[in-house]
């Protein structure tokens, strides 16, 4: 995705199979995240996605916390009108999108959002109740 345009996804109901959580803006947010992906996976029996969509929630989540104060919300959906999709969404308080960019290789930080970028189908970002969310597909492995 380029520059700071917002790309708003086309699926916006519910239908099918949706799981949601709220986590507190507390270190502890990034580990509780991913059990709560590989929990919900195991139920669904997609546990084939559940390292790679455990490891883009913990960046998602963790960018969340460097920039935003108050929840860092979560939620997985299987749309019922996207066969062969899961739908990932992170969400804050901080309305600006994350920027992709290129991280030097002595940079500690900066690589999150290319790995979503690199990782999934599609992702973008869309206006949220007081902030954002940032999105993205996989394809479910048949």
């Amino acid at each position: 995705m380029g520059s700071l345009a917002w790309e708003v996804i086309g699926v916006f109901d519910t239908e099918g199979d949706c799981a949601e959580w709220t986590f507190p803006s507390e270190p502890g947010a990034v580990r509780a995240a991913r059990a709560a992906v590989r929990g919900q996976l195991g139920r669904w029996h997609l546990d084939s996605l559940a390292d790679l969509t455990a490891l883009l929630v913990s960046e998602l989540v963790t960018n969340s916390l460097r920039h935003a104060d108050g929840p860092i919300g979560l939620r997985l959906v299987r749309p019922a009108r996207l066969d062969g999709v899961l739908l990932v969404e992170v969400s804050d308080q901080v309305p600006d999108p994350p920027r992709e960019r290129i991280a030097r290789p002595e940079d500690e930080s900066g690589r999150g959002v290319a790995l979503v970028a690199g990782s999934s189908a599609r992702w973008g970002t869309r206006p949220g109740g007081s902030g954002k969310i940032v999105w993205f597909e996989l394809a479910i492995p048949e």
